[in-house]
């Protein structure tokens, strides 16, 4: 049997903004944007992972009853997070600065094997980027 992950959920708070965050700052590329049921289905994906896609959702998007309740929690950062594998977590996290990311934990060596560092997205979710350390 095969598994693959091919989607992944992200709630935001306004997906324009969204877009430009992931897009713009971080170089993922746009995959799916096309009206959705009254909404927008829009996704984005890492360039060396076609087969990925990170749906950029709005709490309207399929639970409506529960719209108010998401964006509260999203707007406290309580909500998922993403996890990204790059090259260069330092010149990342530089990047990302740069373009205004609200800063969690600045780089730093952890004990399980990685430099990693934590901001939050323009909704609130908590990003982080990893780089694995030799061993």
């Amino acid at each position: 049997m095969t598994i693959k992950l091919s989607h992944t959920f992200l709630l935001v708070r306004d997906q324009d903004e969204a877009l430009k965050f992931y897009r713009d700052v971080l170089g993922l590329e746009v995959r799916t944007d096309v009206p959705f049921e009254g909404v927008r289905w829009l996704t984005v994906g890492p360039p060396g992972q076609p087969d990925v896609e990170i749906v950029l959702e709005v709490a309207a998007m399929g639970r409506a009853a529960d719209q108010e309740a998401l964006e509260l929690l999203l707007a406290k950062g309580s909500l998922s997070g993403l996890i990204f594998l790059v090259d260069d977590v330092d010149a990342t996290f530089e990047r990302v600065r740069a373009a205004g990311a609200e800063v969690m934990q600045e780089p730093i060596d952890q004990p399980y094997g990685v430099r990693d560092c934590g901001v939050r997205d323009p909704s609130g979710n908590n990003i982080r980027f990893s780089q694995r350390l030799s061993a």
